[in-house]
């Protein structure tokens, strides 16, 4: 930045261009003790060699030159010159000459001093052309500086245009494969569900708790909520209350600042905050811990989130959808779920059958799994043979929709025919009937049964979850998968 005179903390260069000595001296003898570093130039080529060099912060430039380069020209090719045409040219010249003046202020020049010099409006003209540069130069910067921000800004908003546009994008898909119109069945109870769902649509959001068996699909209904609705180009977030550590719950549900606790060596924003704009999915809402309760229903009542460690609490806008397979007035009664956040997530409770209760959504389903694998391997879709339909229908399915899901996953991944029949159908079912009623102090003598019915006990257990049983059972889901086609296989011979 230029100061106005060159005794200030910034030295301020001046460039003196006349080929009489005796003006150069007197200019100097003005100039100097005031502080400027003075630079003389006796021609105009000379003048033109420093000013590049030097760029100086003002020129005093007579207008008579030798023969060869004027004045007036100097002025013009330095005005053409991106690297010198900001610097002020103070012109020199004799008294009264109009048309000089004239002609000087049209090649750029931008005031004039006469011969013989006066000292006090010699400094005063050199010093209003500083102030004018510093300042023109000031807000030439600012203006950069603005039009920097105005494209970044452009180019932010262009982002996030797309960024938008990819969101829309994914959300069709995501409704397409989740939504409504991805939901199949035809029963009177999935109709009525559906129907429901189309009116929460319509009349805007509340609060929703679904209801049923593991594996019936509570997050099918979840999602057909989300993306069929007005939230659906906002984040669905699922939350699995049951996996989240009691010590971590706080922070994972409303975050923390740097430094809050041991190991925060940032801050983290809550599942609230991620949600903020779209819907929370609280699956297994009944193993919510107890602790964790009031604070979840502050939240629901106020809609302000305080990390942990901070001070400052933030307004989110989130839809909340519960999920759970307990009896969450049960609970109540006993003391380990509150009865005020209950009735706060279910102001639309929705119940979701079991499997088993409406079979005639079995083909359907079945159906569609098909169809949402098949574009994800990228092969076509092969038909669901009439006897394939036939033993999906006669089959309990104790894992609900989820092993539904399943079985018609490795059914295309296993198989490469057009036509599924019973035999791609991994269905868990064994021929012994003693072993239904078999306690573990009276189990059969042959160990294929006694494998049968243990891995039968297991899935059972974990409602037809395959990983969870192979756990449970202390081997690896490759094996589990191995012991069950070998048992099949001894199945079918019988």
């Amino acid at each position: 930045m230029m100061n106005e005179k060159g005794s200030n903390s910034v030295e301020v260069k001046m460039l003196i261009v006349d080929d009489v000595p005796a003006n150069l001296k007197i200019l100097r003898d003005i100039l100097t003790p005031e502080g400027y570093r003075v630079l003389v130039a006796s021609d105009g080529q000379s003048a033109m060699n420093i000013a590049k060099e030097t760029l100086p912060d003002i020129i005093l430039l007579d207008v008579m030159m030798p023969p060869g380069m004027s004045g007036f020209e100097v002025c013009r090719l330095l005005k053409q010159d991106s690297s010198t045409e900001h610097i002020p040219v103070i012109f020199i010249t004799v008294k009264d000459d109009t048309t000089n003046l004239t002609e000087g202020f049209r090649v750029g020049g931008v005031d004039y001093v006469t011969k013989p010099f006066s000292k006090e409006e010699l400094l005063a003209r050199v010093q209003t052309h500083l102030k004018i540069g510093r300042l023109t130069q000031e807000l030439l910067q600012k203006n950069r500086e603005l039009q920097e921000e105005i494209s970044r800004r452009e180019r932010a908003e262009e982002e996030r245009q797309k960024a938008d546009e990819q969101l829309s994008r994914i959300s069709r898909q995501e409704a397409s494969r989740w939504g409504i119109e991805g939901f199949v069945g035809k029963s009177k109870t999935i109709r009525n569900i559906l129907d429901g769902i189309q009116r929460l649509h319509q009349t805007g959001a509340t609060n929703v708790l679904v209801l049923g068996e593991s594996g019936t699909g509570k997050e099918l209904i979840a999602r057909a909520i989300h993306f069929g609705g007005s939230r659906a180009n906002g984040p669905f977030i699922p939350v699995n209350c049951s996996a989240v550590p009691r010590e971590l719950a706080e922070s994972t549900f409303f975050g923390h600042v740097k430094g809050a606790f041991s190991g925060a060596s940032a801050s983290h924003k809550g599942c609230f905050e991620l949600a903020d704009g779209g819907t929370l999915f609280l699956d297994e809402i009944g193993d919510m811990p107890l602790e964790m309760q009031p604070k979840l229903l502050r939240v629901i009542d106020d809609g302000r989130v305080t990390p942990v460690g901070g001070t400052q609490s933030k307004h989110v806008d989130v839809g909340i959808i519960a999920a759970t397979n307990q009896d969450l007035l049960k609970k109540s009664a006993d003391g380990v779920f509150r009865e005020d956040l209950y009735f706060r997530l279910a102001r639309f409770p929705v119940i979701v059958p079991p499997l088993r209760e409406r079979t005639e959504d079995i083909p359907l389903l079945a159906e569609h799994f098909l169809e949402i694998f098949s574009e994800e391997i990228g092969i076509e879709k092969p038909v669901l043979s009439q006897k394939a339909i036939e033993a999906l229908m006669s089959y309990p399915f104790p894992g609900n929709v989820r092993e539904l899901k399943n079985i018609m996953e490795r059914a295309l991944i296993e198989s490469d025919v057009s036509e599924l029949q019973p035999r791609h159908l991994h269905l868990i079912r064994f021929n012994t009937t003693e072993e239904e009623g078999a306690s573990a102090l009276d189990l059969p003598l042959n160990l294929q049964q006694v494998e049968a019915i243990v891995i039968k006990r297991a899935l059972e257990h974990t409602n037809g979850n395959m990983s969870a049983a192979a756990q449970l059972l202390g081997i690896n889901r490759t094996k589990l998968y191995r012991k069950i086609a070998q048992l099949e296989s001894v199945s079918q011979t019988q």
